[in-house]
């Protein structure tokens, strides 16, 4: 078992150990952490303390939620797209007819959404 050694400096008369918080990740520093990683935020809070205080402890949240968030987006657009070609929501349609195009694509978004939802953030 090895030994951390900890350094302390003199405050007063009290003794502090010296703590610094590392880095944020470079590639997700100053990156918003968007809808799905709020999402995602609140359900690790409320139905995964464990998880969450272990992303904290190792100061990696901020680095999750936009992973997540990236994610989510990416996944989404490509069942969009994958729906909208199966079920032949083009632009031919749209040219033809708006509502029903919008209500189609409406639809679809939502349940690429519910998908992500249930793959990526309540998981």
């Amino acid at each position: 078992m090895s030994k951390t050694k900890i350094e302390y400096r003199k405050v007063g008369d009290y003794y502090l150990p010296n703590i610094v918080i590392p880095e944020e990740n470079i590639e997700t520093k100053g990156k918003n952490i968007g809808k799905y990683g709020r999402l995602r935020l609140n359900y690790l809070k409320e139905n995964n303390r464990v998880l969450y205080q272990e992303l904290i402890l190792d100061n990696k949240l901020h680095e999750h939620l936009v992973r997540i968030n990236d994610t989510a987006k990416a996944r989404i657009t490509l069942l969009i797209n994958s729906f909208a070609k199966e079920e032949k929501v083009d632009e031919t349609l749209k040219a033809n007819n708006q509502l029903e195009w919008a209500q189609r694509m409406n639809n679809i978004k939502n349940r690429a959404e519910e998908i992500v939802l249930k793959e990526l953030i309540y998981d």
